[in-house]
């Protein structure tokens, strides 16, 4: 799946879709050089789950949990940024397998930083700065979960009047 994005209301509007096809559930890495809009997109995540407060890379801590809610129903999402990842396995230090073990609802950006220990997303959101101006998203599946998020993750888009020829 394609998206052009000309602008940051745009990026959120791709974030809430993204956090509503989640349901509350699966593993999300966010890749972009810096300034491609991957922190945009998290807070667009986080307001789908009513969160209304600010939303900061965890650049310095790792990972920043979120205390949420679906249909009255208790949703805990982790908010990591591995830049400053020295090595993968200090994610083993931070207690990173707990807080990204199957079941949980996880956002990485900079996941490449974690090759070797982290285990596949189930969806890959690739931003990117547009030729002109905005930014382009592509997103893929890399699991069956994937592959049935991403269906609705499409659903949802394509209800969104905000994204309304977005399409790349």
């Amino acid at each position: 799946m394609q998206l052009r994005l000309d602008d940051e209301d745009r990026q959120v509007a791709l974030g809430e879709c993204l956090g509503r096809a989640l349901q509350g559930r699966g593993r999300v890495h966010l890749s972009g050089e810096l300034g491609a809009g991957k922190t945009t997109l998290a807070r667009g995540v986080l307001r789908a789950y009513g969160h209304q407060g600010a939303v900061k890379s965890p650049t310095y801590t790792l990972v920043e949990p979120y205390e949420l809610s679906l249909d009255g129903e208790p949703v805990t999402l982790h908010h990591f940024d591995l830049y400053r990842l020295g090595d993968p396995e200090e994610l083993e230090f931070i207690g990173g397998r707990d807080l990204l073990a199957e079941g949980h609802l996880c956002l990485v950006e900079w996941a490449e930083r974690g090759e070797g220990w982290l285990t596949p997303p189930d969806l890959e959101v690739a931003l990117s700065h547009a030729e002109t101006e905005g930014r382009e998203a592509r997103i893929s599946a890399a699991t069956t979960l994937g592959e049935a998020l991403l269906t609705r993750l499409e659903d949802e888009v394509s209800r969104d009047q905000r994204l309304a020829g977005g399409k790349a």
